[in-house]
């Protein structure tokens, strides 16, 4: 057996003799990592490839009228955000790789989730990072006693895939997939060559059998799932955990699922029973909020179905540097330059003699536009030292030229304002042009304009 060291690209999986900078296949840079490998490995040692119905050779084309829709069964978890996040429940025969920082709480999730599972049907946990004795303490901790619940500490393939074979179980949960090797791959655990073979024999396997399985992926420096890029492409779905382990909240969001949104979120509260449920993440995100303090403001975004209300927060400080600074937590950073802009041609405001730092309260970063006068307003409340009405809430997209324009959903945002508190909404005059918004308990305040916004704070 003679050994070479070779380059792998993490993206496309091409190779080569030496290092580059960037891979001449893909053009990504920094992507090619070292791997030793046989450059004369053995016929016997050549892995199987499993067709996902059967042998290879034996699937035929079928007619496209002639099919028939496959009946997907959903399981539900037993936690009602995650089931939101997956799309209503775990597909059967489904491939879901959840990804996230270490000690964010994925192994505490699954054990969970696999408590509900393990009631009524087979559930397999196969971990390659911790001991029987060790998962036994923390399913005490977490007061789990599923009936139907096995446990398994390996990382060989050929091995999991027996035991699988002798327990039959309908859902197989994997921690992780960068332990787990094969003796057929002469590489180590964890590259990218290991994690690509491992992973497809897992959804071959999950396809053909009708497994559910749900992979845990360690994340790299970079914060993206370690690996090759095409796991992602593999599975089903891909959902991220995501939160800061000082804090006790957690949130879970799709990037990728194939049977369901991308855009729905599920929040936890990482508590010493495990993880509980925040079911109305709206007043979590608005506890312990400031009153009677400039540069404060609410504003109402919408995950997916859900309408959440977050609290910003702008810090406009004078700067002795000749280029002021400007920071962004949970805020796209050219989204804030750009509404920075703005105030500063049509509201005559000296931004650039300040630096501005912003941040969205309890880790949540807001993407969608309808949260631009929420920021200007924040901006504008910070500088002038005027406080924004702990009772107002601010919703609507800035333009260019300083004009609000509509939202979606505005009503929909108005009754989760009406619900938690709120007596006055400044919306959008489009809005309420298109459709008249009236909910008990809220004044609709409606603008065409950043100036008008700010003549509502200024109470003329």
């Amino acid at each position: 057996m003679k050994l070479k060291t070779v380059y792998v690209c993490t993206e496309c999986g091409a190779q080569s003799s030496k290092w580059l900078g960037k891979c001449p296949h893909c053009g990504k840079w920094n992507t090619l990592t070292e791997e030793v490998i046989d450059t004369q490995p053995e016929v016997s040692k050549a892995p199987k490839r499993a067709s996902m119905t059967g042998s290879v050779g034996e699937n035929k084309a079928t007619r496209f009228g002639d099919m028939s829709l496959p009946a997907y069964i959903r399981t539900d978890t037993g936690l009602s955000e995650l089931d939101r996040v997956l799309g209503g429940g775990l597909v059967t025969g489904s491939v879901v790789l959840l990804s996230g920082e270490p000690g964010i709480g994925k192994s505490t999730l699954l054990m969970q989730i696999s408590d509900v599972l393990g009631q009524n049907r087979k559930v397999l946990y196969v971990s390659g990072e911790e001991s029987g004795g060790q998962l036994k303490l923390r399913a005490k901790r977490l007061g789990v006693t599923g009936e139907h619940l096995y446990i398994l500490t390996e990382t060989n393939l050929e091995s999991i895939l027996t035991e699988a074979d002798d327990v039959k179980p309908d859902i197989m949960i994997l921690d992780s997939i960068q332990t787990i090797y094969s003796d057929k791959v002469n590489s180590a655990p964890g590259s990218v060559t290991q994690v690509r073979e491992c992973a497809l024999t897992f959804i071959n396997k999950a396809k053909s059998e009708g497994i559910s399985m749900l992979l845990v992926g360690h994340v790299n420096k970079e914060g993206g799932i370690a690996g090759p890029k095409v796991l992602e492409h593999m599975v089903d779905a891909v959902l991220y955990f995501e939160g800061e382990r000082q804090q006790a909240y957690r949130i879970i969001r799709a990037v990728k699922n194939r049977y369901g949104s991308t855009n729905e979120i599920g929040v936890f509260e990482m508590t010493d029973r495990g993880l509980d449920e925040v079911t109305n993440p709206s007043e979590m995100l608005l506890s312990g909020r400031p009153k009677n303090v400039s540069g404060n403001c609410a504003l109402c975004t919408i995950e997916g179905t859900r309408p959440l209300i977050a609290e910003i927060q702008a810090l406009v400080t004078p700067t002795v540097f000749p280029a002021p600074r400007r920071t962004g937590n949970g805020v796209e950073y050219n989204r804030m330059c750009l509404i920075l802009a703005v105030l500063e041609k049509r509201l005559g405001l000296k931004f650039f003699q300040n630096d501005v730092y912003m941040n969205v309260i309890g880790g949540l970063s807001i993407g969608e536009p309808a949260a631009d006068l929420a920021i200007a307003t924040a901006l504008v409340s910070s500088l002038t030292d005027r406080v924004v009405p702990d009772d107002l809430i601010v919703i609507g997209e800035l333009g260019l030229a300083g004009e609000c324009r509509a939202v979606t959903n505005p009503e929909l945002r108005v009754r989760e304002a009406a619900r938690l508190g709120f007596k006055r909404a400044i919306v959008p005059y489009r809005n309420v042009e298109k459709r008249s918004i009236e909910v008990e308990g809220i004044r609709i305040i409606p603008v065409k304009s950043v100036y008008e916004v700010i003549k509502e704070l200024k109470g003329e």
